[in-house]
């Protein structure tokens, strides 16, 4: 049972803070790494793959610190959303190059280029691949040496439906056969599909934990604002704001419009086109004005 753990861990560059005092585990099965672009999701997983030192606090990989021990790479596979590749090979060089890296050979690499589904342009000039190729060759690379730990850092981008499937299942299986796996996405659907267990990062925070239907929980009952314009915004404001489900309502009277912060989503969707029907109000315009991915999960970070 391979386990990854972060205590009390910070990174920062310069006066920049990327990692902010996290702490969780990563056990065998699937984890999904979700965050808005710029939160840290990287800088987390490069000190995972031994990239990148802790400023502060420990990643360990069962018990033992993965920074500049060797002992502890052969157990890591690392698949970074950067593309340095040698554009110049083939795929099947570039798969061949990694293993002789790790003391294999060239049967561990036509084995790993068959795992990704990669053999039917392993001849190819790396320089031909588009985006989704060369995701999967990326992966192959980082599965040569069949390693028990495997860190993906946005792996799904750029790949078409049919493969963005095929390395689901593949991920699928690897968590299922004891492997622990962690792959970052910013995109919730994403992570609901493929992990059993989420991590939330947020501007360099850990912001929560858990099961998706938890993490799709707390995203819902946040409290949301809705920018709101009807036939009689004065009516409706009053009437709305009765309601213990607003926590506040702001009449914009330059832009001709409401803005309303609802605490209890699913009582205000209810009562908003209520309460226009009995006050005989036409509603113009109802659009949440905080749906932004960024406001979404800051909000876990204050909760």
């Amino acid at each position: 049972m391979t386990t990854i753990s972060i205590e009390h861990t910070s990174r920062w560059f310069g006066n920049v803070v990327a990692v902010n005092d996290v702490s969780m585990t990563i056990s065998p099965g699937v984890t999904g790494l979700l965050g808005p672009n710029g939160a840290g999701k990287s800088t987390l997983i490069n000190m995972m793959g031994g990239f990148l030192a802790p400023s502060t606090g420990s990643v360990t990989l069962d018990g033992q610190p993965i920074w500049r021990n060797e002992s502890v790479y052969r157990q890591i596979g690392v698949v970074p959303e950067r593309e340095a590749m040698y554009d110049f090979l083939t795929g099947r060089e570039f798969v061949v190059a990694n293993s002789e890296l790790q003391g294999l050979g060239a049967r561990e690499a036509q084995e790993a280029l068959a795992t990704v589904e990669m053999e039917y342009a392993q001849d190819r000039k790396i320089a031909t691949y588009s985006k989704g190729m060369r995701q999967r060759v990326k992966m192959a690379s980082a599965l040569v040496h069949n390693p028990s730990v495997l860190l993906l850092d946005e792996p799904f981008n750029g790949m078409d439906p049919r493969q963005r499937m095929q390395l689901m299942d593949l991920l699928r299986h690897m968590g299922a056969t004891g492997r622990t796996v962690l792959f970052s996405s910013h995109i919730l659907e994403e992570v609901e599909q493929l992990a059993s267990h989420i991590e939330v990062i947020v501007a360099g925070r850990h912001a929560a934990s858990g099961d998706f239907r938890k993490i799709r929980r707390l995203m819902t009952d946040r409290p949301h604002r809705y920018l709101v314009r009807s036939s009689d915004d004065r009516v409706l404001a009053a009437a709305l704001i009765a309601d213990p489900s607003t926590a506040g309502i702001e009449v914009d009277l330059a832009e001709g419009a409401l803005h309303i912060q609802a605490i209890d989503f699913g009582r205000f969707t209810e009562l908003l086109p209520r309460v226009a029907r009995e006050n005989s109000i036409r509603l113009l315009t109802v659009s949440p004005s905080d749906e932004s991915l960024e406001s979404v999960f800051s909000y876990l970070v204050t909760a």
